[in-house]
């Protein structure tokens, strides 16, 4: 398989976005987004205190500002028009500057301009004006979110990107189960998976594969006995013992597209008071399996597992939404909550994963990748989710 997306992709990406800036009277776009230059370009870095913006001008002509030591790695990688650079910030001259020459020369005054942002932001000690102090503009249009309402719905492409992803989340996951016993330390045994997992995953995948991101990984991100009842617990570098709920994670990035596979698991003996929550939690993660279908709001699917929890009088043992929308980030917009309703469509891949939390025992929740498809779903992740496969032994 091809191990990214096509150039074609990419292009006709950039035609949708050329569209619907024609469709709303905007002449030019700005955008500070690194996952929505990634998406649009191809071009993958990693954004510090040096600023980096994607533009297109009123011709439909694409263009890259960037760093100076990024110029030659924009060129190689990145599906624009032209790259324009500057020397380092903060520098003599500040890069928004050398912004304001790349728009001015590019055509943008006296433009109705859509952005993304008034600016460049980063939490790494970057300072800088708005892009509208410095720009005479005839209009400045918030286009904020636009790029994320296009990575909603996947293509084929990114979709295969996403299964590959599965399928090395789903070994690395298999050796953490195996490498899980008593006496060892959370990080030994994610340690000795990952590495595991990524060394296969190279060696299968070959030169063509980029991860853009992680590379094969499990984790239980300190999710390890009673501290697994705290849903976003970090690592502890606790010690597994006899009887231990564990809540694990595990994926592999695959040009930079995410999936998701999380188990609730147990260290060699389950009590009954741990297999009444385990069951309470696949009921509920097969409740919002059966009711994600196209056409409907993502709130039904939660409305359906709330409604199981209160039956069951163990609402007040959950704390988080059922999913989300995943692909170049862990977590993308839609979600299954009460307040989300947007409408359920084949192409959105999403994760089901609807936890329960009981404190000082441990907590519950599988987590599943999944593709909406014309009458349901698609199952993504595969790795077994009942009880007898979740112990330890």
């Amino acid at each position: 398989m091809l191990l990214a997306i096509p150039k074609a992709e990419i292009l006709e990406r950039q035609q949708k976005l050329f569209a619907r800036l024609q469709q709303n009277q905007l002449d030019c776009a700005i955008l500070f987004s690194v996952t929505d230059i990634f998406y649009l370009t191809g071009f993958h870095f990693h954004p510090t205190e040096r600023p980096i913006g994607f533009f297109i001008d009123s011709k439909q002509q694409t263009h890259l500002f960037v760093p100076a030591l990024e110029h030659e790695h924009a060129e190689e990688f990145a599906y624009v028009d032209k790259v324009h650079s500057y020397p380092e910030y903060p520098g003599l001259r500040h890069p928004m500057e050398y912004f304001k020459d790349a728009l001015l020369e590019a055509g943008f005054v006296g433009k109705r301009v859509g952005f993304d942002a008034d600016g460049y932001g980063s939490s790494m000690g970057y300072r800088g004006p708005k892009v509208s102090q410095f720009l005479e503009a005839q209009q400045f249009q918030s286009i904020y979110g636009w790029v994320e309402e296009m990575r909603v719905i996947k293509s084929q492409a990114e979709i295969e990107l996403i299964k590959e992803s599965c399928r090395w989340g789903n070994l690395a996951h298999r050796l953490l189960q195996k490498y899980s016993k008593p006496g060892l330390s959370e990080i030994e045994i994610t340690t000795r998976a990952s590495s595991e997992a990524t060394m296969a995953m190279i060696e299968t995948l070959g030169a063509d594969y980029k991860p853009h991101g992680n590379t094969a990984y499990a984790i239980f991100r300190g999710q390890v006995g009673a501290m697994s009842a705290f849903p976003h617990a970090v690592t502890q570098n606790l010690v597994l013992k006899k009887g231990d709920t564990l809540v694990t994670g595990a994926a592999g990035e695959v040009w930079g597209y995410h999936s998701e596979l999380e188990r609730t698991m147990f260290v060699q003996e389950v009590s009954k008071e741990q297999e009444k929550y385990f069951n309470y939690m696949v009921q509920a993660q097969d409740i919002a399996f059966e009711n994600i279908k196209p056409g409907i709001p993502m709130s039904k699917v939660e409305e359906a597992v709330q409604a199981f929890f209160k039956e069951n009088e163990i609402q007040h043992l959950t704390s988080h939404h059922t999913g989300h929308a995943i692909g170049l980030l862990g977590h993308e917009a839609p979600f299954f909550d009460l307040g989300d309703h947007t409408i359920i469509q084949p192409g959105m891949v999403l994760t089901v994963e609807p936890g329960i939390y009981v404190r000082g025992l441990g907590g519950f929740r599988h987590s599943d990748t999944v593709a909406v498809t014309e009458d349901g779903i698609e199952m993504l992740t595969y790795y077994p989710r009942d009880l007898n496969s979740m112990i330890c032994i």
